[in-house]
């Protein structure tokens, strides 16, 4: 488990699929991710996370407000083997997911800083790296308050999408490991 002051990132339980599903799958909070999706869509992204935190021992965590116990969203690092034949193949990427409610307070980005630190501490790699479409204005400006830089060479077409749609044009930032 992470600790910052406001939040706990931890493993996902079952518990806490069908609270991730309204939190999460509203229209604001899905319109860069295809738009409202079926429960089942939502609970194999948990069940994904909650794989690799198996086979990896880290995952984008359950992010829980330290206040009330309340699930707050996704946070955290991850290597998808969906994304194996793209230009971010196997590299580390920081990801987040935040409910609307908490949208502006900073609670993404604490949650992301956490992340990050924590990959640093606990990996070997050289950079860690992010992508969203491009009309993602929230997330674009989070990665350049992470430090995160354009990396215009690993865009990719994101592999969920046809080539025609939009949503799968990927805009990838990244930052190096600190010295």
């Amino acid at each position: 488990m992470i600790e910052t002051p406001r939040l706990l990132l931890r493993p996902w339980t079952e518990a806490d699929k069908p609270v991730f599903h309204d939190i999460i799958n509203t229209p604001a909070m899905m319109t860069h991710f295809g738009g409202v999706a079926e429960r089942h869509r939502i609970d194999r992204l948990i069940d994904s996370q909650m794989e690799g935190q198996r086979s990896e021992g880290f995952s984008m965590w359950a992010v829980e407000t330290k206040a009330d116990g309340e699930l707050a969203g996704i946070c955290g690092l991850r290597r998808s083997a969906v994304y194996a034949d793209t230009p971010v193949g196997g590299m580390l990427e920081i990801g987040w997911r935040i409910a609307e409610p908490l949208w502006g307070t900073g609670v993404a980005r604490e949650a992301a800083e956490a992340s990050m630190a924590w990959g640093w501490a606990n990996t070997d790699d050289p950079k860690i790296v992010a992508w969203t479409s491009r009309g993602n204005t929230r997330s674009l400006g989070l990665m350049l308050k992470l430090g995160m830089t354009r990396r215009e060479g690993l865009d990719f077409h994101h592999p969920f999408y046809t080539a025609d749609e939009p949503l799968g044009a990927m805009i990838v930032h990244g930052v190096e490991r600190p010295a």
